[in-house]
């Protein structure tokens, strides 16, 4: 019994991640691409951000601050690649934690 309990909560912890990330990456696409519309400019895209912020934390609750939205738009931006492997699947191999580590020290100098 126990097995089968903990082999269940692993697989929906594991679902659950593989979902947050795709989110978290959608979105920073989304931002990036459609919001944004490939622009840099700070003004306009604190605007943006600001705006975003809001509606979703409206909507959704906490968890859509500023500081998160910029997080999502930049792990879209350094990953650009990880929902379009060569087999189609996703490449998700960590948690969003660690993905939010490795923004941190994430050297695009590096190939």
């Amino acid at each position: 019994m126990r097995t089968i309990i903990d082999s269940a909560r692993t697989k929906a912890y594991a679902a659950v991640n593989v979902a947050l990330v795709e989110r978290n990456w959608l979105l920073g696409k989304r931002i990036a691409e459609e919001e944004l519309q490939g622009e840099n400019r700070a003004e306009y895209g604190a605007n943006v951000i600001i705006r975003l912020s809001k509606d979703l934390t409206d909507e959704y609750g906490k968890g859509f601050n500023k500081s998160n939205l910029y997080q999502f738009c930049e792990f879209y931006k350094s990953f650009p690649e990880i929902f379009h492997t060569a087999c189609g699947k996703s490449a998700i191999l960590l948690s969003w934690s660690h993905y939010r580590t490795l923004l941190q020290v994430y050297d695009k100098k590096v190939p």
